[in-house]
C-alpha cells in the first residue's frame, strides 16, 4: 500500500475514505505487526514527509499499543512485549529521534508514542534509559527537543494506569530535575516553559518524597510562584493549576507558603484580566475550602486525638480579602453564556458556596453588606450577583444564625421574582431553591408560603430558562411541608389542588420542551407523594388524567419517525408512569377501580416498546406498586403480564431491566401469596439460570454482584409465598446458598467487595428465613435438618467477620429464631449452647446503632434460644 496516502486518508472528511484507510491499517497491523510498526516509525521520523502524514503515523503507532477496552489493551501490550528486541529498539530509537523535529505535529505525536510504550515497559522495569534520556534532552537539547521531551514526561505522568503510576515513584528525581529546569523563569522559550509547568503539574503526585524535603520544596514553590507572574498568561494558568494540585496533595505543608506568598499571589490572580487565569486562581481557594471541609469531616469521625489532622483555617484567615473579590467577580456574568458554560462568575459562585461551608458564619457579614448594597442596583449584573450571593451561603452557617436572616429577607427575595431581567429572575429562583433545600425552617407557612408558591408557579410558566430552578424549589417545599405520615392536612393542602392544575397546564403547553415537561412531572410526582389525606380525592381525580394521557401515547408509537420523536415519547411515558406509581402508592387499595385500565395501558406500552427502551423499567416499577396495592387480586393480570416478566428475567443484555424483574418477582410473590404458585416453576428456572450464566467481558463482576444477592432474597420471597410447595426447589436452592456462603473478601480487598459480601450474606439469610418459615407452615421441617449445620457455619462466619450491616444482623437474628421455633423440642441444642452465638445475639441486642426492629428481632431470637435449650436454667444470661 501507499503508506503516505493511506495515512493522509485517515484524516479525510469523507467517512468512506477514512474508514477504508483505517481498515487498511488494521489489516496491515494484523498481517505483519513488526513490519507495520517499523513502517510507521520510519514515517514518523522522516523529516522529508508532510507534518500531517508524520502525525497520522504517530497516532497509528500509538494506537498499536493502546485501547479503551481492557482485553484489547492487554492483547496490544502483549504483542509489543513479544516483539524481537531489534524491532523494539528501532521503534524506540526512531521515536526518541522524532522528538527533536521542528515539525510540531510530529513532535507531539512522538511524545504520545513514547508515553504509550513507557506505560508498558516502565512497570516491567524495562527501558531504564528513557528517563535519563528525557532529562538530558531538557538540559542539553534544542528548544523543540526540550518542549517535546517535557510534553512526553507530562503524558507519562498523567496516565491513570496504577502500575505505571507506582513505577514512576522511583523516577521522581529525574522527573523533577527535568520539569523544574524547564519551568524556571530563566528559561527564555515560553513554549518550553509552558510544557514544563504542565508536566510539573502532572508529576506532583509522584514526587512526594522530594516535596517533603524542605529544601527541594522551597525551590519547587519558588519556581511555581514565579511562573504565576510570567508574561505569558498560559504559563500563569499552568502555575495556578500546579498550586491547586499542591494544595490538594500537600495541604499540611502549606502554612509557610500561604503566609509568605500564596495569599497575595492568588488574590492578585483572581483579579487578572485574563479570565482563564482568574478562574484558576479562584479554584485555588475552592481547593483550600474543600480540603478544610474534608479535614473537619474526617476529624469529626476520629475519637483518638492523636490521629486528628492539623487544620490551619486558611479560608477563615483570608475571608476579608477573598470574599469581596468573589462577590465582585459574581458581577462579571456573561448574558450570552450557555447554561453549562463555566465562566468566571460561575467559578466565583462555586467558591463562595464552598467558602460558606468552610467558614460558616464568618461569611455572613461581608455577603450581607454586598447584598444590601446591590439588591436594588440599577445594573442588573449587580442585582443578579446580590441574589446569587445570598443563595450561595445557605449551607454552612449554623441554622440558628442564618434562619432569622432568611426569614427577614424572604419577602424581598420573593419580590425579586418580578425583576424585569430574566437572568435575575432565574438566579432568584435558584436562590429560592437553595433556601428551600438548606434553610426551609425559616419559611413561615402562613406568611411566606402563599406568595412563594405563587411566584414559583409564575416563574415556571413565564420562562423555560428558570423552569428547572422553580421545579426544584417546589419539590423542596413539597417534601419540607409534607407533615406527619397519614396526616389529614399539611401546610400545602390549601395550595394542593391549584398546584396540580398548574403543573398539568405546564406539561400541556405546546412550547414546553422535554426538559420542562419532565421537570413538571417530577414536581407533580413529589406533590402526590407528600399529599395529606384531605388531598386524596384530588389524587384520585388525577389518576384519571394520567391514565388518559398514558392511553393517548399508544397511537403516537406509530408516528415516531426520528430519534428525537422516540426520545420525546419515551420520556413522556416514563414521566407519566412515575406519577402513576406515586398515585398508586398514595391511594393504596383505593386504586382498585382503576386497576383494569392501568394494566391494560401498561401492557400496551410493553407490547410496543422497542429494544433498549428505558420505558419498561418505569412500567415494571408501576406494576410493582400495583401488585403491592392489590395483593392477591393482582393474580387477575398475571397471565397477560407474565410473558413480559419472563422476557425481562432472561434478558442479561439489559442488566438494569433484568435486575428490576428479579425484584418484581419478589414483590408479586409476596403480594399474591399461594396464587403465585403456577408461575413459580418458570420463575425458578430463570433465576437459577441467571445464577449459572457465565458472565463474560468487563461487566461480569458488576452483573454478578448486581444479580446474586437479589436472586437469593427472591428465593426466600417465593418460599414465603408458596409454603411447603417450595420443597420441589429446596435441594438445588440449598446447594446454591451453601456455595454463595463460601464467598469472602480478603482483608486488603476493595470496599465494593466488602459491600458485595455483606449483601450476598443478607440475601442468603433472607432466603433461609423464607424457606424455614415455608417448611414450618406446612409441617415439613424434617426436610431442613440436613441444612442446619451449614446455616450455623455461615452464622459463625458472620459473627467472626467485623464487616456487618444492620440488615445482615436482623436477617441473621431472624434465622436463629426461626430455626429454634421450627424445632421446638431442642433437637439442635448443641448449636444453640455455643458461647459465640450467645454473644452474637447479645451484641446485636445492645448495638444502639441498629434499627429498633433489628434489636427487637434479637430479643425475640434470645427468647427462642432459651426455649430451644430448655428454659432459662443454667444458661448464660444475655
Amino acid at each position: 500500500m501507499d503508506v503516505n496516502q493511506v495515512l493522509l486518508n485517515t484524516f479525510s472528511a469523507d467517512a468512506a475514505v477514512r474508514g477504508a484507510a483505517e481498515q487498511q491499517l488494521t489489516q496491515a497491523r494484523e498481517t505483519n505487526f513488526s513490519g507495520y510498526l517499523v513502517i510507521l516509525v520510519q514515517e514518523l521520523a522522516n523529516e522529508e514527509a508532510q507534518g500531517s502524514v508524520r502525525a497520522a503515523a504517530g497516532i497509528a503507532l500509538k494506537n498499536a499499543f493502546t485501547a479503551r477496552e481492557f482485553a484489547q489493551l492487554h492483547e496490544s501490550q502483549e504483542k509489543w512485549i513479544q516483539q524481537d528486541p531489534e524491532t523494539k529498539k528501532r521503534v524506540k530509537d526512531l521515536t526518541l529521534q522524532a522528538l527533536a523535529t521542528s515539525t510540531a505535529q510530529a513532535g507531539q505525536a512522538a511524545a504520545q508514542v513514547v508515553a504509550s510504550i513507557a506505560s508498558i515497559e516502565l512497570p516491567r522495569e524495562q527501558w531504564p534509559e528513557l528517563m535519563p534520556t528525557l532529562v538530558r534532552n531538557v538540559g542539553e537539547g534544542g528548544d523543540h527537543l526540550k518542549q517535546a521531551s517535557l510534553t512526553t514526561i507530562g503524558f507519562i505522568c498523567e496516565s491513570q494506569d496504577a502500575d505505571l503510576r507506582s513505577s514512576l515513584i522511583q523516577h521522581s528525581n529525574a522527573i523533577l530535575t527535568a520539569v523544574v529546569q524547564g519551568a524556571r523563569k530563566e528559561e527564555p522559550n515560553p513554549e518550553v516553559r509552558l510544557a514544563a509547568i504542565y508536566a510539573l503539574g502532572d508529576s506532583l503526585e509522584f514526587v512526594e518524597s522530594n516535596f517533603k524535603n524542605e529544601g527541594e520544596r522551597n525551590y519547587i514553590m519558588q519556581v511555581i510562584c514565579e511562573a504565576t507572574q510570567a508574561p505569558d498568561s498560559r504559563i500563569q494558568q499552568g502555575a495556578f493549576g500546579c498550586l491547586n494540585r499542591i494544595m490538594a496533595l500537600y495541604y499540611e505543608l502549606m502554612g509557610f507558603y500561604m503566609e509568605k506568598a500564596l495569599f497575595g499571589l492568588t488574590i492578585m490572580g483572581m483579579k487578572s484580566e485574563e479570565e482563564d487565569v482568574a478562574k484558576l486562581a479562584v479554584e485555588f481557594w475552592s481547593t483550600v475550602c474543600e480540603e478544610e471541609i474534608a479535614i473537619e469531616d474526617d476529624n469529626a469521625q476520629i475519637e483518638n486525638t492523636d490521629q486528628l489532622r492539623e487544620i490551619f483555617h486558611f479560608a477563615a484567615v483570608a475571608t476579608k480579602e477573598v470574599v469581596p473579590v468573589l462577590l465582585h467577580l459574581l458581577t462579571k456574568q456573561d448574558e450570552d453564556a450557555g447554561d453549562d458554560e463555566y465562566n468566571i462568575s460561575r467559578a466565583a459562585y462555586q467558591c463562595l458556596q464552598l467558602y460558606a461551608q468552610a467558614v460558616g458564619g464568618g461569611v455572613i457579614q461581608p455577603v450581607l453588606a454586598f447584598v444590601e448594597g446591590n439588591l436594588r442596583h440599577e445594573d442588573w449584573h449587580n442585582r443578579d450577583a446580590a441574589v446569587s450571593a445570598f443563595g450561595a451561603i445557605m449551607e454552612g452557617p449554623e441554622e440558628k444564625v442564618i434562619s432569622p436572616i432568611v426569614k427577614q429577607a424572604l419577602p424581598v427575595i420573593i419580590k425579586m421574582m418580578e425583576d424585569p431581567v430574566i437572568h435575575v429572575k432565574d438566579s432568584t429562583a435558584y436562590a429560592l431553591g437553595r433556601i428551600t433545600e438548606a434553610c426551609s425552617e425559616a419559611i413561615d407557612p402562613n406568611i411566606h408560603l402563599p406568595q412563594l408558591i405563587k411566584s414559583l408557579f409564575e416563574g415556571l410558566i413565564s420562562s423555560p430558562k428558570m423552569a428547572g430552578s422553580c421545579c426544584w424549589a417546589l419539590m423542596n417545599l413539597a417534601e419540607r411541608f409534607s407533615g406527619e405520615i397519614g396526616c389529614q392536612q399539611n401546610p400545602l393542602t390549601p395550595h394542593f389542588n391549584e398546584s396540580i392544575t398548574r403543573l398539568l397546564q405546564v406539561t400541556e403547553r405546546p412550547d414546553a420542551d422535554n426538559q420542562l415537561r419532565t421537570a413538571a412531572y417530577e414536581v407533580l410526582n413529589t406533590f402526590v407523594q407528600n399529599a395529606a389525606n384531605e388531598s386524596l380525592p384530588a389524587v384520585a381525580s388525577l389518576s384519571d388524567v394520567i391514565i388518559k394521557r398514558l392511553e393517548d401515547t399508544i397511537p403516537l408509537q406509530t408516528q415516531v419517525v426520528s430519534v428525537e420523536d422516540k426520545i420525546t415519547l419515551e420520556e413522556m411515558q416514563t414521566s407519566l408512569c412515575t406519577v402513576l406509581l406515586a398515585i398508586i402508592q398514595r391511594l393504596e387499595k383505593e386504586i382498585a377501580p382503576q386497576a383494569d385500565r392501568i394494566m391494560t395501558v401498561l401492557l400496551q406500552i410493553l407490547a410496543t416498546a422497542g429494544a433498549k427502551s428505558s420505558v419498561p423499567d418505569a412500567v415494571f416499577a408501576t406494576v410493582s406498586s400495583l401488585a403491592n396495592a392489590l395483593e392477591e387480586n393482582f393474580a387477575t393480570y398475571m397471565e397477560a403480564f407474565s410473558p413480559y416478566l419472563y422476557n425481562a428475567l432472561g434478558n442479561q443484555e439489559e442488566p438494569g431491566l433484568c435486575s428490576m424483574a428479579i425484584g418484581l418477582v419478589s414483590d408479586i410473590t409476596r403480594s399474591m401469596g399461594p396464587l403465585s404458585q403456577p408461575y413459580c416453576d418458570t420463575f425458578m428456572n430463570y433465576l437459577l439460570n441467571n445464577l449459572r450464566v457465565c458472565f463474560d467481558g468487563d461487566k461480569s463482576t458488576a452483573l454478578a454482584n448486581q444479580f446474586k444477592p437479589a436472586i437469593l432474597q427472591c428465593f426466600g420471597d417465593i418460599a414465603g409465598a408458596i409454603g411447603g410447595h417450595f420443597e420441589t426447589y429446596l435441594s438445588v436452592v440449598a446447594q446454591v446458598l451453601q456455595q454463595a456462603a463460601g464467598v469472602s473478601a480478603s482483608p486488603d480487598g476493595s470496599y465494593e467487595m466488602f459491600d458485595y459480601v455483606i449483601s450476598l450474606r443478607e440475601g442468603i439469610m433472607d432466603a433461609w428465613g423464607g424457606i424455614i418459615g415455608a417448611m414450618k407452615t406446612d409441617g415439613k421441617t424434617a426436610l431442613l435438618q440436613q441444612y442446619v449445620e451449614p446455616i450455623f457455619s455461615l452464622l459463625n462466619i458472620v459473627w467472626l467477620d467485623q464487616n456487618r450491616s444492620d440488615a445482615l444482623m436482623r436477617a441473621s437474628m431472624g434465622v436463629i429464631g426461626d430455626l429454634a421455633d421450627a424445632f421446638p423440642h431442642g433437637e439442635f441444642q448443641a448449636y444453640y449452647r455455643a458461647d459465640w452465638l450467645t454473644q452474637m445475639i447479645k451484641d446485636t441486642r445492645q448495638n444502639r446503632e441498629f434499627q429498633a426492629r433489628t434489636i427487637e428481632t434479637a430479643r425475640w431470637a434470645r427468647e427462642q434460644v432459651k426455649r430451644q435449650i430448655g428454659g432459662s436454667q443454667g444458661i448464660q444470661q444475655t
